[in-house]
C-alpha cells in the first residue's frame, strides 16, 4: 500500500480542522426558523475565527511542520490566509446587518450587551492585526514591536470572539460545536506555549558562542558560531535557522538567516549576513565569546532533496548563502555534478565570496556567470540584470533535466522564475527561497 506524503497528511488534517465548525453546522440540527443570511453569517464567522486561530500552527515553527514545506511558503500561507479570515470575519456582522437592519445598533459599545461588546472588539483587534502586518514597512513599524503587538491582538481577538460566541449560544448549544471550540483554544494555546516557552527552554541547553567575524565584500561579513557544551545540530545545505543574539533565548528578538557553512562539517556554523542598517548593523559589533542561541534547522531548500543530473544555482547580493552552502557541501563529499551559477551584484568588487567561488570553480563542476548592474567600462562578462538572454547563453542543451534553485531579492526572484518559464523550463524544476516575517 502507497504512503501518503507527509505534506498530504498535514494539508489534511489542517483542513479538517478550519472546516470542522462548518461540517458540525451540517450534520448537527440547529435553532428551527433561522433566516439562510443568518445561518450563512454564522457559517462564515466560524470558518473566520477557526482559520484566524489555526495560524498559531504554521508560524510555531513545529518540527514536522518546519521540515516538511518550504518555510516562505508557511508565512506566505499565514499572511494570506489571515486576510482571508479577516474577510470572513468581517463578512459576519455585515450579513446580519444586511438580514436585519435593526441590529446596527449593536455597534453602540455604550448601550450593546457585553456579547456584542466583544465581537466589535474582535473584529476592532483583527482588523488592527491585519493592518499592521501587512504595512508593517509602511507605518515603520520595528519587528520587535510588530512582533509582541502581533501576539498581543492574536490572543485578544481570540479571547473576545470566544466569550461572544458562548454568550450568544445559538449554534454553541450543540454539544459536538462547543467540545470543538473547547479543544481549539486548547491547542492554540499550546501553540504559543511550544513557542514562548518550551522552545526557549530547548535552546537554553544549546547555547552557541561567537568564534569570529570575518569581513567580507559588499557589506557582508561571516558569523561563525561554535556549539558549547554540546556536539551542534546536524542540518542539510541550504536549510535556516532562527538566531537570538542577546543574552536570553526568550527575547523576542530573533532574525532567521541561512546556513553559510558545509553541511559535512559540524564543528562550526557560518551564517553570511550583510548589513542592511536594522539589527544586522549590530551583530559585527559583538564580540567573540559572545552566547548566540539558534533554532533550527528548517526548511527543505537544497540539494540533498533534490538530486539530479545537474544544477542551476541564481542568486543576487548576499542570496549567495544558501547555494554557498550547497557549493561548500558539494565540495566536501567530492560531489562533481554539474553547477552553473549565475550571480547578480551592482559591481565587481562588490561581490560577496568572490575569491571563494574561483577557488570551489577548481574543485567542483563548476561554471561562474557573473553578471553586473553597474560594470566598469573594461569589463567584458554580462552586465545588466540576470535576463532571458543571459540564461539561454549559458544554460545547457539539456537545461530541462537540470534543478534550479533561486534566492535574493524578491523583484529579482519573480523576473528569473518568468524568464526560466518563458525558455520552457519545468516548473517542478524551480525552487525559490523567499520568506518574509511581515
Amino acid at each position: 500500500m502507497k504512503r501518503i506524503p507527509q505534506t498530504a497528511l498535514w494539508l489534511i488534517l489542517y483542513g479538517l480542522l478550519v472546516l470542522a465548525p462548518l461540517l458540525i453546522l451540517l450534520i448537527a440540527p440547529g435553532p428551527p426558523g433561522r433566516e439562510f443570511l443568518r445561518e450563512l453569517s454564522v457559517a462564515l464567522g466560524f470558518a473566520g475565527l477557526s482559520l484566524m486561530g489555526l495560524q498559531f500552527i504554521p508560524t510555531a515553527r513545529l518540527p514536522g511542520v518546519g521540515r516538511v514545506f518550504p518555510i516562505d511558503t508557511l508565512y506566505t500561507f499565514h499572511h494570506h490566509s489571515s486576510v482571508v479570515g479577516f474577510v470572513l470575519v468581517l463578512l459576519h456582522p455585515i450579513l446580519l446587518f444586511i438580514n436585519n437592519p435593526y441590529t446596527l445598533r449593536l455597534l453602540n459599545v455604550l448601550t450593546a450587551p457585553m456579547r456584542a461588546r466583544a465581537a466589535v472588539g474582535a473584529v476592532a483587534f483583527t482588523a488592527l492585526l491585519v493592518l499592521t502586518s501587512v504595512y508593517r514597512k509602511q507605518i515603520r513599524l520595528r519587528y520587535e514591536a510588530w512582533r509582541l503587538l502581533h501576539d498581543i491582538l492574536a490572543v485578544g481577538l481570540v479571547a473576545l470572539a470566544l466569550y461572544h460566541m458562548f454568550m450568544l449560544n445559538y449554534r454553541m448549544s450543540v454539544p459536538a460545536q462547543r467540545v470543538l471550540w473547547i479543544i481549539y483554544p486548547i491547542v492554540w494555546a499550546g501553540m504559543m506555549g511550544y513557542i514562548h516557552l518550551i522552545r526557549p527552554l530547548l535552546m537554553l541547553k544549546h547555547p552557541y558562542e561567537i568564534v569570529e567575524i570575518i569581513p567580507e565584500r559588499g557589506q557582508s561579513y561571516t558569523l561563525r558560531l561554535a556549539p558549547v557544551g554540546h556536539p551542534g545540530i546536524r542540518f542539510h545545505p541550504g536549510q535556516m535557522a532562527w538566531l537570538t543574539l542577546k543574552s536570553s533565548p526568550f527575547w523576542i528578538q530573533e532574525h532567521p538567516f541561512s546556513f553559510a557553512s558545509s553541511a559535512e562539517r559540524t564543528e562550526t556554523i557560518d551564517f553570511a549576513i550583510k548589513e542592511l542598517g536594522d539589527m544586522t548593523a549590530q551583530v559585527r559589533e559583538l564580540p567573540p565569546g559572545h552566547r548566540v542561541y539558534m533554532d533550527g534547522p528548517f526548511g527543505v531548500f537544497g540539494i540533498d532533496r533534490r538530486p539530479a543530473p545537474g544544477y542551476v544555482f541564481i542568486a543576487g547580493g548576499i542570496g549567495i548563502t544558501p547555494l554557498l552552502s550547497m557549493m561548500r557541501t558539494m565540495a566536501d563529499r567530492g560531489d562533481k555534478t554539474p553547477v552553473i551559477f549565475f550571480y547578480g551584484n551592482p559591481t565587481w568588487e562588490s561581490i560577496a565570496f568572490r575569491e571563494e567561488i574561483d577557488a570551489l570553480g577548481k574543485v567542483l563542476n563548476l561554471k561562474t556567470v557573473h553578471v553586473l548592474e553597474k560594470p566598469s567600462d573594461d569589463w567584458e562578462g554580462e552586465k545588466g540584470f540576470i535576463n532571458r538572454d543571459i540564461l539561454d547563453r549559458h544554460l545547457p542543451d539539456d537545461r530541462k533535466e537540470y534543478h534550479y534553485f533561486l534566492c535574493g531579492p524578491l523583484p529579482m526572484i519573480y523576473a528569473v522564475e518568468r524568464h526560466l518559464l518563458n525558455l520552457d523550463i519545468p516548473l517542478r524544476a524551480i525552487v525559490a527561497e523567499r520568506y518574509q516575517m511581515a
